[in-house]
C-alpha cells in the first residue's frame, strides 16, 4: 500500500500570482506535468490493473462543449473572488445542507463572480474533472470531488438547488455526478502511449484532504488527521452526513462517509516565508521554550479559510520590542499555527486521538513537538509519505492498513507553556476576527 522506492515522479506546476490576489493556473500545464510524470513511471508499472488518485479541492475552469479552456484557472489561493448579490435565504440552513457557506472561496461566490466580469463558458469544472476528461473521456465529477466546491448538498449527494441559482449557472453547465465504484479507461491516445496501463481500471478521483486524512491512518472517528504540508488541515472521517458545527465544514469520501474538518491557507509556507525575510538561520528555533518571546502572532499570511475573512488584513505580530530578535519572530510564528490547529481539533474531533502527519512536520521534529504539546495527550506521527496517494489507494481497494505511527514525546512544563499561551492567542484573536 506505500509508494515503491524508486517509483516517485514529481513536477512543479507555476500558479502566476499577482498583487491583486490573483492565483490562476494553466490547466494544460497542469495536465502536461501528470502525462510527464506517468512517462516517467509508465515502463515500470507492467501488471498494474487498477489506478486510483487522489485530487485537489477548490479549482474552478471553464471550458468550451469540446472542453478547450477558455483562459486560465481559479486556484484555492485567488482571493480577488468577492460577494456579487444577496446569499442564501437561510445561511444556517445552507451551511447544513452543503457543508460549506457563501464565501469567496467557493463555487457559488466564484461563478457569480466570473459573471459579473463577462466570463463566461459553456462548463465548469475543476482540475480533477479535467484531468480525467482528458485522460479518461469523462468531465464527471466524483462526489468527493464535487463536494470541495461549496455547491454540493453534502447530505443528499446532489447538486444543491439555491447554490446552483446564487452561482446564476444552468444546472447542465456543472460536471455530471459519478456513483461510488465507477471506473474508467484511458482514452485511445493515452492508451497507446502507455500500453502498460491500457487494460488498468481508473477510479473516480478522491478530494486530497479525504485521501490525505484516509492515508494518515484516520479512516475512523476516533483518530483525527492534522496536516501540514503547504498549508494545514484537521480532519476526520465519520459515517453519513453529521451536522458540522459552524466553524467547520462537511466534503464527502463517498456516499457513504464524510470529511468534517477546518483548514488554514499557511501551514509549511510559513517556513519559506520565514527562511525569505529573516536572517539565514533564524527559522532555527530548536531550542527555545515555547512562549518565551513573549509575542503572540496570528499567521494568516496566505488569508484565511472559511467561515472567516480578515476583510484584507493579514498576519499580525503583536508584542514587539526593542529586544525582541528574528528568532523570537520565528518561533512565534510556528507557535501561532500549533494554536490555531489545537483550536481546529477542538472544534472537529477533541476527544478523538490526534495524528500528525505532512511534509512540514516530518522535516521538523520541533514543529511537531509543539503541536503535540498543543494538542490532546497521545499525539502520534505518521512516518509514511505520501500518504495521499496512499489514502487514494485504501479506499479504491477497500484495504485500511495502518501506517506506522510513532509517538511524539513532550515534557508537562511544554503543555503548560503551551497552554498558557494558546490563551493569549485566543484573546487577541477574538478582539481582530
Amino acid at each position: 500500500m506505500d509508494p515503491v522506492p524508486g517509483l516517485l515522479a514529481r513536477r512543479e506546476v507555476r500558479l502566476v500570482q499577482g498583487p491583486d490576489g490573483s492565483a490562476e493556473f494553466d490547466a494544460d500545464d497542469y495536465l502536461a506535468a501528470v502525462v510527464s510524470c506517468v512517462d516517467e513511471l509508465s515502463g515500470a508499472l507492467d501488471g498494474v490493473g487498477l489506478v486510483a488518485t487522489a485530487a485537489q479541492w477548490h479549482s474552478l475552469l471553464g471550458v468550451t462543449t469540446t472542453g478547450k479552456p477558455i483562459g486560465p484557472g481559479l486556484s484555492w489561493l485567488d482571493t480577488r473572488p468577492v460577494r456579487i448579490g444577496s446569499g442564501p435565504a437561510d445561511p444556517a440552513a445552507f451551511h447544513t445542507r452543503t457543508g460549506a457557506w457563501w464565501h469567496p472561496f467557493y463555487w457559488p461566490v466564484r461563478l457569480r463572480w466570473l459573471l459579473s466580469r463577462g466570463v463566461t463558458a459553456e462548463r465548469w469544472l475543476g482540475l480533477p474533472e479535467y484531468v480525467t476528461l482528458r485522460l479518461l473521456g469523462t468531465g464527471e465529477a466524483s462526489v468527493s470531488s464535487a463536494s470541495g466546491t461549496g455547491a454540493l448538498d453534502t447530505v443528499h449527494c446532489g447538486w444543491d438547488p439555491e447554490a446552483v441559482a446564487l452561482a446564476g449557472v444552468p444546472l447542465d453547465s456543472l460536471p455530471g455526478l459519478l456513483p461510488d465504484g465507477w471506473t474508467g479507461r484511458l482514452v485511445p491516445e493515452y492508451a497507446r502511449r502507455w500500453p502498460s496501463l491500457a487494460s488498468a481500471d481508473w477510479t473516480a478521483p478522491l478530494g486530497d484532504g479525504a485521501a490525505s486524512a484516509i492515508g494518515s491512518g484516520c479512516p475512523r472517528p476516533d483518530r483525527v488527521s492534522i496536516t501540514v504540508g503547504t498549508s494545514a488541515a484537521v480532519r476526520v472521517v465519520v459515517p453519513g452526513a453529521p451536522e458540522p458545527g459552524p466553524a467547520v465544514w462537511r466534503y464527502r469520501v463517498d456516499t457513504r462517509s464524510s470529511l468534517l474538518g477546518v483548514a488554514y491557507s499557511a501551514g509549511g509556507a510559513l517556513y519559506e516565508w520565514l527562511n525569505r525575510v529573516l536572517p539565514p538561520g533564524a527559522a532555527d528555533v530548536a531550542d527555545r521554550v515555547p512562549g518565551d518571546h513573549g509575542l503572540v502572532v496570528l499567521p494568516y499570511l496566505a488569508g484565511h479559510r472559511p467561515p472567516h475573512e480578515l476583510r484584507g488584513q493579514g498576519g499580525t505580530v503583536h508584542g514587539l520590542r526593542l529586544s525582541t530578535t528574528s528568532g523570537d519572530v520565528a518561533a512565534a510564528v510556528l507557535e501561532g499555527l500549533c494554536h490555531e490547529i489545537a483550536d481546529g481539533v477542538a472544534a472537529v474531533a477533541p476527544e478523538a486521538q490526534p495524528i500528525l502527519g505532512g511534509g512540514a512536520v516530518a522535516a521538523s521534529p520541533w514543529l511537531a513537538r509543539r503541536l503535540a504539546a498543543a494538542l490532546p495527550p497521545g499525539t502520534r506521527l505518521v512516518t509514511t509519505a505520501e500518504v495521499s496517494a496512499r489514502g487514494a489507494a485504501m479506499v479504491a481497494t477497500g484495504r485500511y492498513p495502518d501506517p506506522p505511527l510513532v509517538p511524539v514525546e513532550q515534557t508537562d512544563a511544554e503543555r503548560a507553556a503551551m497552554a498558557a499561551a494558546g490563551e493569549l492567542h485566543r484573546a487577541l484573536r477574538s478582539r481582530l476576527i
